[in-house]
């Protein structure tokens, strides 16, 4: 039987509820908007408070006999090809821990590349999982990472065959994309799950001409992140799930873990009409976006001193597998600044923001919710820069290591070096000594140490240099680096 994509359950029994004209005397306690400060629903608008309603007892009843969160994921699931789809309001860093929690336990082994959002480390610290770091595919040309190949993930599991399952991240901020297929193969013929960090995929589901996405790939289990690149509210996220190396029950077990009691209806009703919007409107939507997305890119090629990394930048011996053309990644090197500069210059001058911003990058994030008037608005703004930038301060140099000198050794268990017994000691200090925080320059937030790794000078000095360039380390003790968290007694 073909699911009913004009339906929207979570926005349906929203209407409902407000047609029905409920009186509550339960949470919220703004009570739709009439207890909220005048000063706040100016800003906000009442339609924000109309839509927080409790999801049971509420939009719902009591003991949710009307399944309305069950049909909607479930017309999600369908969408996009998958068995079974989780709604998450914790974001993709809530579904990603949620995910690995159901692959591998304390002490076991997962296989995960190393370019991996901080949420997995953050996962992994609180469960004590052991991780197999896979390296990512360096271009040292570019210093950019690419996610790791199925050879790559070939060799670990032969290294560490009792490892759990696998992870990697596909497409990466940047918007290079594994070989998932192969990677799920390599998996499968071990009879061990893979789990794919889709986070900047969900738009892939919905045009033939955007890379394979991860259920069709035949990966295990994929989180998506739908306030990315959809139409769903920040925190917004979704997982979704086939096959039979997990099992459901076992899956929705650790996301209750992990999650809130008090989910947001707003953000239900988002992921569901983005899925309704999608399911009925998405190929025509995504095409126009990227023939909006080649003539974009095209034209900023024109302009002196900027150069758009393009599919033969990307791929290649070595390099990603496939490439997302919607991230329109842009080098501005030649322009004698950093894409920290670039892009506090466009925030700036021509009120533009960019999605994240390097030692020689930006990346101008193209959606479907993208139109001429918008992408005009970037090419006049990043012709503006290119005029100003001679005059603009050259700033330090991010001292980028070679690809070799980027890895460190993991001496203990990112949990183990993370809520041990810590010290703060200079920078000059610190090479030597075991990492007992994350330092994460975000955007896009891919962390250069983690705990338990063996600091080392190069890595140090790349950070500190960034951060007087620019770079945002939000995560450490000090985030001026100065000084670093480390390791005392065991861990070391």
């Amino acid at each position: 039987m073909c699911a009913d994509h004009s339906q929207a359950p979570v926005l349906d029994a929203l209407a409902e509820y407000h047609a029905t004209g409920q009186v509550s005397f339960s949470p919220p306690g703004h009570k739709q908007a009439r207890g909220a400060d005048p000063r706040t629903r100016e800003v906000l608008g009442d339609a924000v408070f109309y839509g927080d309603v409790l999801a049971f007892g509420g939009l719902d009843d009591r003991r949710a006999r009307r399944r309305i969160l069950e049909r909607a994921e479930q017309l999600m699931a369908d969408a996009v090809r998958a068995s079974h789809t989780f709604f998450s309001t914790c974001g993709s860093s809530l579904s990603v821990k949620a995910t690995m929690l159901a692959v591998a336990h304390p002490h076991e082994k997962l296989l995960i590349g190393r370019d991996a959002h901080k949420s997995v480390v953050s996962g992994l610290i609180l469960s004590g999982i052991h991780p197999i770091w896979v390296d990512p595919r360096w271009d040292a040309d570019r210093h950019l990472a690419h996610p790791p190949s199925a050879a790559d993930f070939e060799e670990a599991f032969a290294a560490h065959p009792d490892a759990r399952g696998a992870l990697v991240t596909s497409p990466t901020p940047y918007g290079s994309c594994a070989d998932l297929r192969a990677i799920a193969d390599v998996c499968h013929r071990r009879g061990r799950p893979l789990i794919v960090d889709e986070a900047w995929g969900a738009h892939l589901p919905f045009h033939p001409d955007l890379p394979s996405w991860a259920m069709d790939a035949g990966a295990d289990v994929c989180v998506t992140s739908i306030h990315k690149m959809g139409s769903g509210l920040e925190q917004g996220s979704v997982f979704h799930l086939q096959g039979d190396l997990i099992e459901p029950a076992l899956l929705k077990t650790r996301a209750d873990l992990l999650g809130t009691t008090s989910p947001s209806v707003l953000i239900y009703a988002a992921l569901d009409g983005w899925r309704r919007q999608m399911a009925q409107h998405g190929p025509e939507l995504l095409d126009r976006a990227l023939k909006l997305a080649a003539r974009t890119r095209a034209e900023i090629e024109n302009i002196e001193g900027l150069h758009v990394n393009d599919r033969a930048d990307f791929c290649g011996a070595g390099l990603a597998d496939d490439f997302d053309p919607l991230p329109v990644v842009i080098d501005v090197s030649r322009l004698g600044t950093t894409g920290y500069r670039a892009a506090d210059w466009l925030r700036e001058h021509r009120a533009v923001e960019v999605h994240l911003s390097d030692h020689r990058r930006i990346n101008t994030q193209l959606t479907h919710a993208d139109n001429e008037d918008t992408t005009n608005a970037l090419v006049d703004a990043l012709k503006a820069l290119a005029a100003a930038a001679p005059d603009l301060p050259c700033g330090p140099t991010v001292r980028v290591p070679a690809p070799e000198e980027l890895r460190m050794q993991q001496t203990c268990l990112p949990r183990d070096a993370f809520f041990g017994v810590v010290e703060d000691v200079p920078l000059r200090e610190a090479p030597g000594r075991v990492a007992a925080e994350m330092l994460t320059p975000y955007p896009p937030g891919i962390p250069a140490v983690l705990p338990g790794e063996l600091l080392t000078e190069p890595v140090l000095h790349y950070l500190r240099s960034g951060v007087e360039a620019g770079m945002h380390v939000p995560d450490a003790v000090d985030t001026r680096l100065e000084t670093v968290r480390v390791a005392v007694g065991p861990s070391e």
